[in-house]
């Protein structure tokens, strides 16, 4: 099941991008001093899916990580941020 799942009738924003940034913090042992940003983004590059899921991880003292899901926040597991922010490879991984 995806993470932060909303069940109807939930009030307020959905949960879904505070659950996937706590999971990206338990995933990489990060401290409560490094910023971690979840958004949703319309993607308008050609081939692209048309929406697409950042994840970036801003230490205080250190270079930024960013990477690139290729499907809706709602759409995305643990397993998934796992294969992409755990892959030896880091495929979806730049550094800026």
């Amino acid at each position: 099941m995806p993470l932060g799942a909303r069940t109807p009738g939930q009030p307020g924003p959905s949960p879904q991008l505070r659950e996937l940034k706590q999971t990206v913090r338990t995933l990489l042992c990060l401290d409560d001093d490094t910023a971690v940003m979840v958004r949703q983004l319309a993607c308008t590059e050609p081939g692209c899916p048309p929406v697409e899921t950042i994840v970036a991880v801003l230490p205080m003292d250190g270079a930024a990580r960013r990477w690139t899901l290729h499907q809706p926040a709602d759409r995305i597991t643990e397993d998934d941020l796992r294969h992409a922010l755990l892959a030896p490879d880091q495929a979806n991984h730049q550094d800026h």
